[in-house]
């Protein structure tokens, strides 16, 4: 693993960068500004490498920038409506800062501050963690929150990222990983021809704010279904209310549901190059958040957790549904105490797709939604060309 300056802060902090890589090529860069991916390069099916993900070369430009390009982000992703939500009667007002709205955390969400950075492995898989303590009242959240995330670069070409956040009063916590990517390694050609797959039935409108109604929506007949790959720009110009909305697709996907097994939540695959990404995770109930703009370069996958039908013994206390102040979007109520965690995993997995290339994979989650406390992977057995 090389460790080295990235860049320094205005207050003489230093920015460092972590760079993973694997024996099949695949590199993986993360500053401890945001707990932050700034690059990830990966071989295609000729073995050319290419960065596929959009990042800044200084810090200046994580600072003043408004994408969140690979950011960690929270406590809260996506919209609160009005940046106000109630939690055991108590109502919370947050700072707002998108519109009316309060998105990604706030003004100073964890991808705008310094994360604490050690090394865990620098092995075949090496692995690199991230963890920031989020005071009581930061942003008008309640509760304190300790928040670790660990990077993962697999042999099989696969980024892991884990999350652990602990809290030490009821409190809302619902972080993702926000890396837009292009997998035609070049940011000047469009991902409109990246054919997409969502393992989704529904999909949940948005009002002219972007705020999710809370209601679900089949995606029969409309340009939101995904279910069997489709070009991305294929609908995206469509006459449709939801697109117009949307300038495009900002709109979240219902997976199906899971058993706490680790499972593709989307794939996306590019001709050109024959490369492929599968984002998967292992949350019993999740909506999959999907970015992308009308004549766009990049697009983003976002993973957040739900509990609605989680019985509530095996929820660590969380609760099951925010009201609608919460944009109506059931994640991560964590009302754990002391040692009580609430733990994600989300993969993204690349595949370099030959004429030839053959794929097997089984992916087994140890314990259970009660007990996990991480995500371990038991068995994997593949066959690629990379």
């Amino acid at each position: 693993m090389a460790i080295s300056l990235f860049d320094k802060l205005s207050d003489g902090r230093e920015v460092t960068q972590y760079v993973l890589a694997n024996r099949a090529g695949m590199t993986a860069k993360i500053i401890n500004y945001g707990a932050t991916l700034t690059s990830l390069s990966v071989a295609d099916r000729d073995g050319k490498v290419e960065d596929v993900v959009l990042g800044h070369d200084s810090v200046q430009g994580y600072i003043e920038g408004t994408a969140y390009f690979g950011a960690t982000v929270g406590r809260y992703s996506n919209r609160i409506g009005k940046g106000s939500f109630e939690l055991d009667g108590k109502q919370y007002q947050l700072t707002i800062n998108n519109g009316p709205n309060r998105l990604h955390g706030g003004k100073i969400g964890f991808s705008k501050v310094l994360w604490d950075t050690k090394t865990l492995s620098e092995s075949e898989e090496p692995s690199v963690e991230f963890v920031y303590v989020s005071r009581d009242g930061e942003e008008g959240y309640p509760g304190k929150v300790t928040l670790k995330v660990v990077y993962i670069l697999t042999a099989a070409n696969e980024l892991r990222i884990d999350y652990e956040g602990t809290t030490d009063k009821p409190t809302i916590l619902n972080p993702t990983h926000h890396s837009y990517f292009n997998l035609t390694g070049s940011f000047t050609n469009t991902i409109l021809d990246h054919l997409l797959t969502i393992e989704a039935d529904s999909f949940i409108p948005v009002d002219e704010g972007l705020i999710p109604t809370g209601q679900y929506m089949k995606v029969t007949d409309t340009p939101m279904d995904f279910r069997v790959g489709t070009a991305i720009g294929a609908r995206i110009d469509n006459p449709d209310e939801q697109l117009v909305f949307g300038r495009g697709y900002d709109h979240n996907w219902i997976l199906r549901d899971g058993d706490g097994k680790l499972r593709k939540a989307a794939e996306v695959y590019d001709p050109t190059r024959g490369l492929g990404l599968k984002d998967s995770s292992e949350m019993l109930k999740n909506y999959n958040e999907l970015k992308v703009w009308q004549k766009s370069y990049q697009l983003c996958l976002e993973i957040y957790r739900a509990t609605t039908k989680v019985p509530k013994e095996e929820r660590f206390g969380l609760t099951s549904q925010i009201r609608r102040a919460v944009v109506s979007v059931v994640s991560n109520i964590a009302e754990g105490y002391g040692r009580k965690t609430i733990t994600e995993c989300i993969r993204f997995l690349f595949i370099a797709y030959g004429s030839n290339c053959e794929l097997e994979t089984q992916m087994l989650l140890s314990g259970d939604l009660g007990t996990i406390e991480s995500a371990k992977l038991k068995g994997i057995k593949e066959k690629m060309l990379l």
